[in-house]
């Protein structure tokens, strides 16, 4: 079974037209079985008794004792009304062995019908010449060989019947497909707005159209759509709101502890407002998402190059290699260059060589981010990309951030269908895989 589902197309315009098609092939295979055989056995066989009856008409005129029967005028007469060539040879015998075993249907209704009319041994041979029936009879004085055509035996019937029902079914075929690719199509054009829309694009001039119910899925996912961009706009605009809240008490402490005098107390307490204000940046960073960006077709190369000068500018060092210039993609160049500064950011606070390659798999850009750091347990990779959640090892403030910058990463890649992915590193450390589709 599961070898046969492999055979299956995978499509739903395959399979519809095999839904289609198999019923109607069987019934044309079916319907020319029936007619082919029914065909054989009743004109066939008439066909074939006609010209045994002539030929035994022949034989008996041959045979007749009677001296005035002329031979030679009977077979010109034959020749002339019956479409025969027929010879006489006196004294001849016919070898024991046929010319061929019968083959065909024109050859085994001859062995069949033969015998009814012709009480002697005889051959026949249907394929010495094309267009052409061959049968001899073997007589007491000697051999009567006749050719007579072929058309003789066959109806035409056959392939008229034949031509109507492949038309037809052609016909049909093409008709069926045509209404089956529109009716697809609608089904298409749904998939292709929801994967824009899982890319973070916006499907241009979707409208439901086709079947009740693939307008009705379409319009729950225009539904679907509203929703979700009603979501993301509430959550910036409260963001904005609660950053604007916030900001200004801070503002009003820093002005504060600046006027106090600098002792230990007013030191922590200036920490710890610099803490609250990078953990009010990073949580707006994740929870702003999408943003208000539109996206826009962007060079990849030099959105990377954008990404690394950053890091390169602060110290850090990183072996970019296996480029793959030309690459151009659709996406929110502002959220995808936040997210490869976060990996790279982060393999650099916890290594110290990082290693960058860019290639491109099929319709997708693979960017793998390698490092020499301590890495991550494996049970663990997948509870990093939550929000706020940091490793024991990683609590240490001074390392930085707050829990935030795999979350950012992966959220603003997979807004663009993509994905971020963690494993073990060639160099020890940790690997981060980053694909995004072209």
């Amino acid at each position: 079974m599961s070898a046969l589902r492999g055979l299956l197309p995978r499509g739903l315009f395959g399979r519809s037209m095999l839904i289609v098609m198999i019923p109607l092939v069987a019934l044309q295979a079916v319907s020319a079985f029936v007619f082919y055989n029914r065909h054989w056995d009743d004109v066939g066989r008439r066909l074939a008794l006609s010209l045994a009856g002539d030929i035994a008409l022949l034989i008996d005129a041959i045979e007749s004792p009677d001296p005035a029967v002329d031979r030679r005028w009977l077979i010109r007469r034959a020749r002339y009304h019956l479409g025969m060539e027929a010879a006489f040879r006196p004294g001849e015998r016919l070898p024991e062995a046929p010319p061929h075993a019968p083959f065909g249907p024109v050859d085994r209704t001859l062995a069949r019908v033969l015998p009814e009319r012709i009480g002697h041994p005889f051959h026949f041979d249907t394929r010495r010449e094309p267009g052409k029936v061959f049968i001899a009879v073997e007589l007491p004085s000697g051999v009567l060989r006749v050719a007579t055509p072929r058309k003789r035996l066959f109806s035409s019937t056959t392939y008229i019947f034949i031509l109507w029902m492949v038309g037809a079914s052609v016909v049909l075929a093409a008709v069926a497909l045509h209404f089956l690719h529109r009716q697809v199509q609608p089904i298409r054009r749904l998939a292709a707005a929801a994967e824009s829309l899982g890319k973070g694009l916006q499907p241009a001039d979707f409208k439901p159209r086709g079947a009740r119910e693939v307008r009705q899925a379409a319009r729950a996912f225009l539904r679907m759509r509203d929703r979700i961009r009603r979501q993301i706009d509430q959550r910036t605009e409260m963001l904005a709101g609660v950053s604007h809240d916030l900001r200004t008490p801070l503002t009003r402490m820093k002005l504060q502890l600046a006027m106090t005098r600098d002792d230990e107390t007013a030191r922590e307490l200036k920490a710890d407002v610099r803490d609250m204000e990078r953990m009010i940046e990073g949580y707006l960073a994740f929870a702003r998402g999408e943003g208000g960006e539109a996206p826009v077709e962007t060079d990849l190369d030099s959105l990377i190059d954008s990404a690394l000068a950053g890091a390169r500018r602060r110290g850090g060092r990183v072996a970019l290699s296996n480029r793959a210039p030309g690459l151009r993609a659709t996406l929110r160049a502002g959220a995808v260059k936040r997210a490869l500064v976060n990996l790279v950011d982060n393999a650099l606070r916890h290594g110290r060589a990082v290693a960058m390659t860019v290639s491109r798999e099929e319709d997708t850009v693979v960017v793998t981010l390698d490092d020499d750091g301590p890495g991550i347990p494996a049970e663990s990779r997948e509870a990093v990309f939550k929000p706020f959640f940091r490793l024991d090892e990683a609590r240490n403030p001074d390392t930085g951030g707050v829990g935030l910058g795999l979350a950012v990463a992966r959220d603003a890649v997979r807004n663009h269908g993509g994905n971020v992915e963690l494993a073990d590193s060639p160099l020890g450390g940790l690997r981060a895989r980053v694909t995004l589709p072209l």
